[in-house]
């Protein structure tokens, strides 16, 4: 099941973040954690569209989108390999021709699924905010 995000699934969102965050980006530190976590919570969830996959009736994953811009796609770890993330990317493919996500190149995992569902690297740079590097991969099946 997936369903438009409400105001009152942010702490789940939240959570789901937490949980996801921590097992793809161990190597953050976690004042940076607390402060990314904020700016979701004041800001980015406010401004983006985001869509709760609930497959038990139970957030276990989202997905945020910021025009073209795949902002977040996080899994509840117990959930990861179920394809969730795979049913959250075809949810959005469906209203928009192409997208564009920056993964951290430290975050393997998320790269081969990327690439697998058919983005590719469009450059390499390092992420102003964390300070480490991450990949910028498109979608554009035309």
């Amino acid at each position: 099941m997936i369903r438009p995000y409400e105001a009152s699934d942010k702490e789940a969102v939240l959570s789901i973040w937490r949980d996801a965050n921590a097992l793809a980006h161990p190597f953050l530190s976690p004042e940076l954690v607390v402060q990314a976590e904020t700016m979701i919570r004041d800001t980015f969830l406010d401004m983006a569209e985001t869509w709760i996959s609930a497959p038990a009736g139970t957030p276990a994953g989202f997905i945020s989108l910021l025009g073209a811009e795949v902002g977040g796609l996080f899994i509840r770890p117990a959930w990861q390999g179920r394809g969730l993330g795979r049913v959250l990317l075809d949810k959005a493919c469906a209203s928009r021709p192409r997208l564009e996500l920056d993964v951290f190149a430290e975050n393997t995992r998320a790269q081969r699924f990327y690439r697998r569902y058919g983005f590719t690297e469009a450059r390499r740079q390092v992420n102003p905010f964390f300070g480490h590097a991450e990949i910028r991969m498109i979608l554009d099946p035309r």
